[in-house]
C-alpha cells in the first residue's frame, strides 16, 4: 500500500470513530436534534460546531495552497451561485436525513456495524446515485 492508500484509510476511519462517538450514526440522536417541535436534543449541533471549528483553519490554510501535505493536487470548489440544482439537491438532501435520521457518512459507518435500516438507506442513495448520473448522461447526450 502507498502511503496516499494508508492515509486515506486513517483519515476514513478517524471520521468514522468521530461519527460514532458523536452519535451521528445514530439515527434515533439525529432525528431527535430536528425534531424542534417535540423532545429537542442540541447535542449534534455541538457536533457540528466542534466539527467547523476544527476544519476552518484547514480549509483557510489549503486556500493559499496549490498541492497537499501529500503533494496531490488540490481542487477546491470555486463556483459560489446558488442556483436550481444545487437548491434542489439540498431540499432532496435535508427530506432524505429528516426521514431516515442518516446523511451519507453515518449511513456507511451504520451499514459496517450492520445495522439493517442503515444498509436499506444505503442500497437506495447508491441506487438514487445511480439513477442520477444515467438520467444526466441522457439530458446532455
Amino acid at each position: 500500500m502507498n502511503k496516499t492508500t494508508v492515509t486515506a484509510f486513517v483519515a476514513g476511519l478517524l471520521f468514522g470513530l468521530g461519527l460514532l462517538l458523536s452519535g451521528m450514526a445514530n439515527p434515533e440522536k439525529v432525528l431527535a436534534f430536528l425534531d424542534l417541535a417535540g423532545n429537542w436534543d442540541p447535542s449534534l449541533g455541538l457536533v457540528m460546531v466542534g466539527a467547523i471549528l476544527v476544519a476552518l483553519p484547514a480549509f483557510t490554510w489549503a486556500k493559499g495552497r496549490q498541492r497537499s501535505l501529500m503533494n496531490e493536487a488540490l481542487e477546491l470548489p470555486t463556483r459560489s451561485d446558488i442556483d436550481r440544482p444545487l437548491v434542489v439537491g439540498s431540499l432532496l438532501f435535508g427530506a432524505g436525513w429528516g426521514l431516515a435520521g442518516f446523511c451519507p457518512g453515518p449511513a456507511v459507518v451504520a451499514t459496517g456495524a450492520g445495522e439493517l435500516k442503515a444498509v436499506i438507506f444505503t442500497v437506495a442513495m447508491l441506487t438514487g446515485m445511480t439513477a442520477f448520473q444515467r438520467f444526466r448522461r441522457l439530458a446532455t447526450a
